[in-house]
């Protein structure tokens, strides 16, 4: 079994290492997706693997580098396709 969801991370979340961060811990958990600052100030990211993989990341995402501050984390299903493996997006 699958899941994917897209997440918005809302916060200090720009300018402390939040992308790079978390391409490595998804990474880690062999995750398959994509991180992107956006222009409003958040971080959007899609991850897709295995459900547990999946909420283990969710959860380091409320969390954050050390220099984060998560207010929030949002969450919705997603269906993007997408390739193999975790890239860092531009800011959209």
């Amino acid at each position: 079994m699958v899941k994917q969801v897209r997440a918005k991370m809302s916060g200090r979340v720009q300018g402390v290492w939040f992308r790079a961060w978390t391409a490595q811990e998804a990474t880690a958990l062999a995750l398959d997706g994509w991180v992107r600052n956006c222009r409003d100030g958040t971080v959007e990211a899609v991850f897709r693997g295995a459900p547990e993989a999946v909420d283990a990341m969710l959860k380091l995402c409320g969390e954050g580098p050390p220099d984060a501050r998560v207010l929030r984390v949002d969450t919705v299903a997603d269906d993007e396709p997408l390739p193999s493996g975790f890239t860092q997006r531009p800011t959209a």
